[in-house]
């Protein structure tokens, strides 16, 4: 499913392997308007709630075997109720699209990506995974 209500696949576009200030970026930027709902894209548990310089409010949350991460990123606020450790079900409200961290205020986006996680299940860490082929096969939010 297509974490962000109102955007279709066709609208995506695949930003995994663009040159970031000193990295690649290896996650998408899905374009959205500010306060647009962002929801779940798998079932699993909400493991990491977090606000870094660089991704300003974030959410990491694992699949249900613990082997991949999905983080998002530059979220205007949170889901009311979401707590470290809860249950989260495919198409769960879990935040609204921002810009905080270093995103652009005038380009609020969620910036999406995938990893596989290392036998240590750290959420901060593992082996990025292109979002992009999925999420155009996928069914839009809301």
């Amino acid at each position: 499913m297509l974490p962000v209500e109102g955007v279709a696949p066709s609208a995506l576009v695949d930003t995994f392997n663009e040159g970031r200030p000193g990295h690649r970026h290896e996650a998408i930027d899905i374009l959205a308007r500010r306060g647009s709902r962002v929801y779940a894209v798998d079932d699993g548990k909400l493991v990491k709630l977090f606000t870094s310089v660089p991704g300003g409010l974030t959410l990491y949350q694992f699949d249900p075997d613990g082997n991949l991460a999905y983080y998002y990123a530059h979220l205007d606020r949170y889901a009311d109720g979401l707590k470290e450790g809860m249950p989260l079900r495919r198409g769960d409200l879990i935040g609204y699209v921002g810009s905080t961290g270093n995103a652009a205020v005038e380009a609020p986006h969620l910036h999406f990506a995938v990893f596989r996680l290392g036998p240590q299940r750290q959420w901060w860490k593992g082996q990025p995974i292109n979002p992009y082929p999925a999420l155009l096969r996928a069914r839009p939010a809301g």
